[in-house]
């Protein structure tokens, strides 16, 4: 088994010198080499829907970044790999010319793997190299663009599991992606609530370090008292949900959603089969049996509202869930909390006021941008700021997010029908 490099929150958040960052450069690098590891040639290429990118491409495009943004820039005597990747490996930034359609990214059987292989090891050879140029002190604003694309590879590091578990979950034969240690069985606790008093917040990032453009400005928000769910809801749960007929009352559900779900073909959580009377869910382990203790996890925004109309609840607003978790776990994530260093790449437990790691938490709230929120000029002003619009706000991070890339106020986003990455949801309620 293939282990993964671990580094403390702090470290990754920080660089105070060259050769902190150099460090750093190589450690998430490392860190995307390993979760590589146990994957056969063949499971590099496919692309079952439009969401899921290609593993391979996750490597280009990651390796792209670091060319486009930084190499062809800030050193001198850098020649770019091979131009026309530019093509293949631009995501979605406009600036930065003509690209691929994302649903055509599984075509790509050219260029070949190994090719990719050694376009990461010349950026990477290219990167050193741009170090040792700059051993005696990196500039602020060049420091800084550096790293940002070491989150932008941890995020791509998340896309990569998620984007995998759907190319192997979607196959008949369900093989595992790697064997994982058994954990031991955790009752969940009993669903309790606590309560939060209303009054002014502060919401948004807070501290000195790295975090995205969409985490600032931090400002005030006024709550109602409001109580929120111990923990999060679990497989036996969402069950008796889908055992009440959940799917088929409309009363529960948005327009939208409830259209969304009659086009399912399994009236249950993606990567749920029910095979001679019994309910078995696809991890990256392999096909097991759904354990109902466990947090119900790759579910829709759609599923997890109807859901929480159905317990006579609501799912928390973003504002909500950071007050909520600043208060009722005011150390922040911690390093048992279930992340991808840990290699279970599935929920392990509903523990009880935890609200970091083991699945990504829908919110009640759009994704849209804070006031005053500082857009940035140029390409990096594409990455967050156009999408906000039509999607909604998850948070806590989840088993494939990176230990030391999450933080409180974090905001991951998605489109309310999506839910290959790992989500599921926690409840809160108006306070009586």
């Amino acid at each position: 088994m293939t282990s993964l490099p671990h580094t403390s929150f702090d470290q990754v958040g920080e660089a105070s010198t060259p050769e902190d960052l150099r460090a750093h450069y190589r450690f998430v690098r490392q860190q995307t080499e390993a979760l590589c590891a146990p994957l056969a040639v063949e499971d590099y290429v496919p692309q079952p829907i439009p969401d899921v990118s290609p593993p391979k491409w996750h490597l280009g495009h990651t390796s792209w970044f670091f060319e486009n943004f930084v190499l062809s820039k800030e050193l001198a005597d850098y020649r770019c790999f091979d131009e026309r990747l530019n093509w293949f490996f631009n995501s979605y930034y406009e600036s930065q010319g003509p690209r691929i359609l994302r649903s055509q990214r599984g075509n790509m059987t050219r260029p070949q793997l190994e090719t990719i292989q050694a376009y990461r090891q010349q950026v990477d050879q290219a990167m050193e190299a741009l170090f040792d140029q700059y051993e005696a002190g990196l500039p602020q604003v060049l420091a800084e663009l550096i790293l940002l694309g070491l989150h932008h590879e941890q995020q791509h590091q998340e896309l990569l599991l998620t984007d995998l578990k759907y190319i192997l979950g979607t196959n008949p034969l369900y093989p595992a992606y790697s064997k994982t240690r058994p954990s031991t069985p955790t009752k969940a606790p009993a669903l309790d609530f606590s309560t939060i008093e209303g009054g002014l917040y502060q919401i948004g990032y807070q501290g000195n370090g790295f975090c995205w453009d969409n985490e600032l400005s931090s400002h005030q928000v006024y709550l109602q008292a409001f109580e929120i769910g111990n923990r999060l809801i679990t497989n036996g749960e969402y069950l008796a949900f889908m055992q009440a007929g959940g799917y088929e009352d409309f009363s529960l559900w948005q327009m939208e959603g409830i259209e969304w779900a009659r086009q399912l073909e399994e009236k249950a959580p993606l990567y749920w089969y029910r095979q001679e009377g019994e309910w078995w869910n696809y991890s990256l382990g392999g096909l097991k049996k759904v354990n109902p203790e466990l947090p119900v996890t790759h579910l829709s925004w759609y599923e997890a509202d109807a859901y929480a109309r159905w317990a006579d609840a609501r799912l928390p607003t973003e504002a909500e869930w950071e007050v909520a978790a600043r208060k009722l776990q005011p150390k922040g994530p911690a390093d048992d909390h279930n992340w991808v260093e840990a290699r279970q790449f599935h929920p392990t437990a509903a523990s009880d006021k935890q609200f970091f790691g083991q699945c990504w938490e829908w919110t009640n709230s759009a994704y849209l941008p804070y006031s005053r929120y500082p857009r940035p000029a140029g390409a990096l002003g594409e990455y967050n700021g156009k999408f906000m619009i039509n999607q909604m706000v998850l948070r806590g991070g989840s088993c494939a997010t990176p230990r030391s890339h999450i933080r409180v106020s974090y905001r991951n986003f998605f489109h309310p029908d999506k839910r290959w990455q790992f989500t599921g949801l926690r409840l809160a309620k108006d306070s009586q």
